[in-house]
């Protein structure tokens, strides 16, 4: 039998940017990911839907079009930036039941996240007890016993 990896499902690299789709369709971006875009005040999201690409577009606070960028932690200048996308995770059909963390790319100004790379699953601490002691069914039920 072969190795296999141990995929560790939790933080990522500090260093290594990294955006995460949360359940129900918020962003998340480590401040590698933040930086790599310019730390702006808000981003617009950006959709090939032939290529299943997203691309986050660094834009002013007063673009009506722009979804304003915060950090989970005021007070910590490396905390993780979380910008509201339910709204348009919806608008792509995108299944955000379960969250997921991709390592984007940077082209020119844009952010991208490709969806045709399977995202790896992140599992929230409220959860890793249910995973670790009951099992986690990925369609969103939790096993019964």
């Amino acid at each position: 039998m072969g190795f296999e990896v141990f995929e560790k499902g939790s933080a990522p690299v500090p260093t290594v940017p990294a955006v995460t789709i949360q359940k129900r369709g918020m962003f998340s971006l480590n401040a590698a990911a933040y930086q790599l875009l310019g730390e702006p005040m808000a981003v617009q999201f950006l959709w090939d839907a032939d290529e299943k690409l997203i691309a986050l577009k660094p834009t002013s606070a007063d673009d009506l079009n722009g979804y304003p960028a915060r950090r989970q932690t005021a007070a910590k200048a490396n905390s993780p930036v979380v910008i509201a996308g339910a709204m348009f995770t919806r608008f792509i059909g995108l299944d955000t039941t379960h969250a997921k963390r991709w390592t984007p790319e940077k082209r020119d100004e844009l952010l991208i996240v490709d969806l045709k790379q399977e995202g790896a699953l992140v599992i929230s601490n409220r959860d890793r007890n249910k995973v670790t002691t009951q099992g986690l069914d990925l369609s969103g039920n939790q096993d019964k016993d």
